[in-house]
């Protein structure tokens, strides 16, 4: 496929844009800053710009897209990461701003030239716990689609508005438009440098629901959502199957979460970051967990 990617040069990006490319696809990166990916172009453009993106979706990708002399061809999809990343970055209104502008522009350009597959970064903090002013508990675990969203940040709020204007623009134009709702992205050297203290002190993963997204597997789960149609607004979380700790599904639930419902049988290392929807609807399975690099349950190798 052709794909325009933004935020292609960020710490989820340049991972998944590189797993795009060796599946086979053509990517633009859109991004303020270079990607160092073979094959991958990068055009810088700001998304709170409309015309920037609408002039970036009917581009060539490259030189070598001339040589054939038939014009610029359309984008298959497009495949939204740009965003401020979180919050404590700028001022809130800022990161509101662009992370709702820039979404609407890219979303809004995509399905009114004619695009038909959309996927779109939503995050974990829509749930309301990872930036909550102190501890707030989920309503039940696992930690599913269907519990409610009601963030107290300026970014989980955006991402709730993402998601709304997502929804929006494909009951308008039936095009298949996908969010990810993605856990704390992990990138391969993070194996070595930050799971051996999650691992000593696993208390500071509550924020996260002790999950965690191997950026290698996020990059799966776009490549499957590019591959699966016909479903209209969805939204999954994205996760790998397993706890970001060295501890048992019931010693995190007797530990932090008393009292919190639990919702069917869970598995003794089953994340309470449920990707039930993502391996059922979209075929994903995990090829990165965090023990194939860590097989010491101290952290060590």
């Amino acid at each position: 496929m052709r794909i325009l990617f933004t935020g292609g040069s960020g710490k989820a990006g340049r991972h998944v844009v590189p797993y795009l490319v060796s599946k086979g696809h053509r990517v633009t990166n859109l991004d303020l800053v270079d990607l160092d990916c073979p094959g991958v172009t990068t055009l810088k453009a700001d998304i709170t710009d409309s015309g920037q993106v609408w002039n970036a979706l009917t581009m060539y990708a490259g030189f070598d897209e001339m040589q054939a002399g038939q014009g610029v061809q359309g984008y298959d999809a497009v495949v939204h990461f740009a965003a401020v990343p979180r919050i404590l970055i700028h001022p809130d209104n800022e990161t509101f701003r662009v992370n709702t502008i820039g979404t609407y522009n890219v979303i809004e350009a995509a399905v009114k030239l004619g695009i038909r597959k959309v996927i779109f970064a939503s995050s974990e903090t829509t749930y309301g716990v990872c930036f909550a002013s102190g501890t707030r508990q989920p309503e039940y675990l696992p930690i599913d689609e269907d519990h409610p969203t009601l963030p107290e940040d300026s970014y989980a709020m955006s991402k709730v508005c993402n998601e709304g204007t997502a929804r929006s623009f494909q009951a308008r134009t039936g095009a298949d438009i996908y969010g990810l709702r993605i856990n704390n992205v992990m990138e391969p050297q993070d194996y070595a440098e930050k799971f051996p203290d999650f691992i000593e002190n696993p208390d500071q993963r509550l924020r996260n629901f002790f999950a965690y997204i191997d950026a290698r597997d996020l990059g799966q789960i776009v490549d499957r959502c590019l591959a699966t149609d016909g479903l209209g607004y969805q939204v999954f979380n994205a996760s790998n199957d397993d706890h970001s700790v060295n501890l048992t599904t019931p010693e995190i639930l007797a530990r932090h979460y008393e009292g919190v419902p639990v919702r069917g049988d869970l598995g003794e290392h089953e994340t309470l970051y449920s990707n039930r929807k993502a391996r059922e609807m979209l075929g994903f399975a995990q090829e990165h967990p965090w023990r194939r690099y860590l097989d010491d349950p101290r952290g060590k190798k």
